[in-house]
């Protein structure tokens, strides 16, 4: 099974057994680390993967502009 969670503020982390993470011309991407944490914030200079720019850009979807965050 395969779990996405939302952080706060923060990334997609996906965890699972047979987590892929496949581009739009259908090659495999691999990840450094597991979980896989995907960027939501647009400002990775590792797409789609995260790098933690979140914090620095002060990525805040969920409208917390006192959030930390990704934490």
């Amino acid at each position: 099974m395969v779990t996405v969670r939302v952080r706060r503020n923060g990334p997609y982390v996906v965890e699972g057994d047979d987590v892929r993470v496949v581009d739009g011309s259908g090659a495999e991407l691999r990840p450094s680390k597991l979980p896989v944490a995907l960027c939501r914030c647009g400002a990775s200079e590792t797409k789609p993967f995260c790098d933690r720019s979140h914090a620095r850009v002060g990525f805040c979807p969920d409208g917390d502009s006192n959030a930390e965050g990704g934490r």
